[in-house]
């Protein structure tokens, strides 16, 4: 595989480039392990979008997570559990992915669970314009069924992930969930844009063709 270096502010041209090529509503995700930054990015995209005058819907997954029994039947520090239970795929489809599809309603609901409370969010639905643009973020969110019209994957290679998450932080439990993605989905090779981002600071772009 060969990785091109870019700046952060080339990324997001580059990325832009390739979402706006399509016409009518669209739903992107941006898809990583928290060090890796898909949220940031995720941002940028949202406003670089509305600068050109698209509409943007931000939504990050992390609002559409199961109720804690449902998440930590198995454990609060499950990796497995993380890998198939955290998500609630089915909500985010129902209220997020669908109406945003050709010919959807285009009413969504922005935000389903508060994970720190343990309580739905109450948010209001919202009308999206026909050519608005879901810019949601996330992890694990490939390989599930998930329609998205383009996706990017954050990439981290297993040293970078493990030394960025850290030995004894909160978060070091849930490396072997990522390591399980990377084998069974390889989102490296199934998203439609992969980044390395081993710096987070200095990405690098995946391009095609053989090294």
């Amino acid at each position: 595989m060969r990785f091109r270096p870019v700046s952060a502010e080339r990324l997001v041209a580059e990325l832009i480039e390739m979402i706006t090529r399509r016409a009518g509503r669209l739903r992107v995700a941006v898809d990583g392990a928290p060090p890796a930054g898909p949220g940031g990015l995720a941002d940028a995209l949202g406003e670089a979008l509305r600068l050109r005058g698209r509409p943007v819907l931000r939504v990050a997954a992390a609002d559409f997570l199961r109720p804690a029994s449902l998440r930590f039947e198995r454990g609060k520090q499950n990796p497995d559990a993380r890998y198939e239970d955290w998500l609630d795929a089915g909500g985010l489809t129902r209220e997020v992915l669908d109406p945003m599809k050709p010919g959807g309603s285009g009413r969504v609901l922005p935000s389903l669970w508060n994970a720190d409370t343990d309580r739905a969010t109450r948010a209001d639905y919202l009308n999206l314009a026909g050519d608005a643009v879901l810019v949601l973020d996330g992890e694990l969110l490939l390989g599930r069924g998930l329609a998205f019209d383009h996706t990017v994957h954050l990439w981290m290679s297993a040293p970078a992930l493990a030394r960025r998450t850290g030995d004894g932080a909160a978060e070091a439990w849930a490396l072997p969930a990522y390591a399980r993605y990377d084998a069974e989905v390889r989102p490296l090779l199934t998203a439609d844009t992969a980044v390395r981002m081993d710096d987070p600071a200095h990405p690098a772009l995946l391009d095609e063709g053989p090294v």
